[in-house]
């Protein structure tokens, strides 16, 4: 990765989803219970990235010791709600079998939360780092274009 040098924005300018997903293994010898969680995503990802228009921007896993979290940004509720939702996409299939091995016990645990970013609403800085992020997205900017300090960034007045 190559590092982008002085203090920068994210470019992204319009409205946003932030979707937090997560997957907790509550017993590891439960293995056959929580593998087929573990990979379902990978389908998922390859999925939506291989087709421009599902609404998906970017993602990034942070995987721990038990549990995995991705960040994944989205261009609307609606995209995001309209893949969760079709049956004849990856996601609905995976999520009714994890709800039929769920009541099998606790063994896996997963997570959500949605936020519904409006424009002008989101401040971001890099210094000296990789493209990552929503900075990943979008590309960057040079930090001051969008204001000197963090409230101006965030004011909707630029």
């Amino acid at each position: 990765m190559s590092v982008v040098e002085g203090r920068q924005t994210a470019a992204y300018e319009g409205d946003l989803v932030v979707f937090l997903i997560g997957m907790r293994v509550n017993s590891l010898r439960a293995w056959r219970q929580w593998i087929p969680v573990a990979k379902a995503m990978g389908p998922m990802l390859r999925e939506l990235s291989a087709d421009p228009d599902s609404g998906l921007l970017g993602f990034r896993s942070f995987p721990g010791l038990r549990s995995v979290t991705m960040i994944q940004y989205w261009e609307s509720v609606e995209k995001l709600q309209a893949f969760a939702n079709d049956a004849q996409r990856t996601h609905r299939p995976a999520w009714t079998e994890f709800y039929k091995r769920a009541y099998k016990g606790n063994t896996v645990g997963i997570w959500h939360e949605t936020y519904v970013v409006p424009a002008g609403h989101t401040e971001t800085i890099y210094g000296n780092m990789p493209l990552l992020g929503l900075g990943k997205v979008s590309g960057v900017i040079p930090v001051n274009s969008r204001g000197r300090t963090a409230a101006q960034r965030l004011s909707t007045k630029h």
